[in-house]
């Protein structure tokens, strides 16, 4: 009776634990949501520098598309080149996410991206790797084609 008891005992404890981490897992996918969903707002307004603070603000940072950008500032550069007027910039949406939760402190989001501008509609693909910071969930490597 005792080991249906334990073994009972174990099992529930497994299912509660699996549900936890699905619940936390949840969460901080939620929260990836809300900083690519300040991004696009913040591209939306014609704000480059509010869409970048989604970014680790490091010279670590890499920014794969046509070329290998590494560091924030140039990242930032590169954007402000090649979108300088809010009419370039057009309106930004993300789809399709993604969002594969690794460790309290890391994930990977698959998504695309979509900009509607006046004569023409680019979109493509990206994949993000995301780490939490203590001032939240930052972009620390971004593919995006």
């Amino acid at each position: 009776m005792r080991i249906i008891f334990v073994l009972s005992f174990l099992a529930l404890s497994t299912v509660l634990a699996n549900a936890q981490s699905d619940t936390q897992k949840t969460k901080l996918a939620d929260e990836i949501r809300a900083v690519m969903n300040q991004q696009a707002a913040d591209w939306n307004r014609g704000d480059l520098e509010g869409f970048m603070r989604g970014y680790w603000n490091s010279e670590k940072l890499v920014f794969v598309s046509s070329k290998v950008t590494r560091g924030w500032q140039p990242t930032l550069d590169n954007y402000k080149k090649s979108y300088p007027t809010k009419d370039k910039m057009g309106t930004l949406s993300f789809s399709d996410l993604e969002i594969s939760v690794l460790s309290k402190d890391a994930a990977v989001v698959l998504g695309s991206w979509a900009l509607q501008r006046e004569g023409d509609e680019p979109h493509g693909k990206f994949t993000l790797i995301f780490r939490k910071f203590k001032d939240g969930w930052r972009i620390v490597h971004d593919h995006t084609s």
